[in-house]
C-alpha cells in the first residue's frame, strides 16, 4: 500500500477512534443498576460464590460493559473497513439488507457482511445472513443476469481455515483486511493508530467507572444486603419474578 493511503488510514483511525471512547463513556454514565441486574444471570454469580456487594457489582458491571464495548468497537471496525475499501476499490456502504459493503474488482461484484470475529453468531443468525446474500444477489441480477457476484462474510479478527462455505466465502483477520485493501500487512499496521490518546481516554473512563462502581455498590448494599450479606432470594425475585 502506498504511503499516502497508509497516512489516510492512520488519520481516519486517529480522528474517529475518539467516537468509540465517547460512546463507551456515555453508556457507562447513563447506566442504571436495576437495568444491569435485570440483564445478568444471578444464578451464575451465586455459583461463583460471590460474597461481597462490591465484588458482585464489579462482576456484573464488567460483564455488561464488555458486551457493550464489543458492539461499539465492532461498529467502528465496520466503518474503518468500508473507508479502507473505498480508498482502494471505491467500495461503499451497501443499501441491501444485511450487507455492509459492496465493491467491484476485476469484473466481480462483492457483497460483504462484516462481523467482528469468526464466532459471531448461532445457526439461525448464519442462516439469516445467507438469506440476505441470496436476496441481494437476486435484486442485482434483475438488472444484469450475467453479473458475477461473490458473497463474503468478513471478520475483522481471528482465523478461519475453511474459507469456502458453499454460498459464501468466510475471510478472517489478515485474509479479510488483505481482501478489502490488497495489503497483506494492514491487519498489523492499524494497531498503532488505534492506541491514539488511549491513555488519556481510559484515564477519564476509569474515573467514571470508579464513581459508578461506588454508587452502585452502595445502592446494591442498601437494597439487597439488609444484614450485611447478599440476599440472593430477593435478588432472584427482582431479576426473574413474574410480577
Amino acid at each position: 500500500m502506498s504511503i499516502l493511503l497508509t497516512e489516510k488510514i492512520t488519520h481516519f483511525v486517529e480522528k474517529n477512534i475518539g467516537n468509540f471512547h465517547a460512546k463507551r463513556l456515555n453508556r457507562l454514565e447513563n447506566l442504571r443498576l436495576k437495568d444491569v441486574l435485570k440483564r445478568k444471570n444471578p444464578y451464575l454469580f451465586k455459583v461463583k460464590n460471590i460474597l461481597t456487594a462490591e465484588k458482585f457489582v464489579r462482576a456484573i458491571l464488567d460483564a455488561y460493559l464488555s458486551s457493550q464495548e464489543e458492539t461499539i468497537f465492532g461498529d467502528f471496525l465496520e466503518e474503518l473497513s468500508i473507508y479502507v475499501n473505498n480508498l482502494v476499490f471505491g467500495g461503499r456502504k451497501s443499501s441491501a439488507q444485511g450487507i455492509d459493503l459492496e465493491f467491484e474488482s476485476e469484473g466481480i461484484k462483492y457483497l460483504v457482511a462484516i462481523k467482528s470475529g469468526p464466532n459471531w453468531g448461532n445457526s439461525r443468525q448464519v442462516a439469516k445472513m445467507k438469506e440476505d446474500f441470496r436476496m441481494a444477489k437476486k435484486i442485482l441480477r434483475t438488472s444484469n443476469s450475467r453479473m458475477h457476484i461473490i458473497a463474503v462474510n468478513g471478520c475483522c479478527y481471528g482465523k478461519e481455515n475453511k474459507i469456502d462455505k458453499g454460498e459464501y466465502l468466510k475471510l478472517c483477520g489478515q485474509k479479510f483486511w488483505e481482501f478489502i485493501s490488497t495489503d497483506p500487512n494492514l491487519y498489523t499496521e492499524i494497531i498503532e493508530p488505534l492506541g491514539h490518546q488511549a491513555h488519556q481516554k481510559n484515564a477519564s473512563f476509569e474515573i467514571s467507572y470508579a464513581q459508578i462502581l461506588n454508587k452502585f455498590t452502595l445502592e446494591f448494599s442498601q437494597q439487597f444486603c439488609p444484614d450485611g450479606l447478599i440476599d440472593w432470594e430477593k435478588l432472584v425475585r427482582f431479576n426473574s419474578a413474574a410480577n
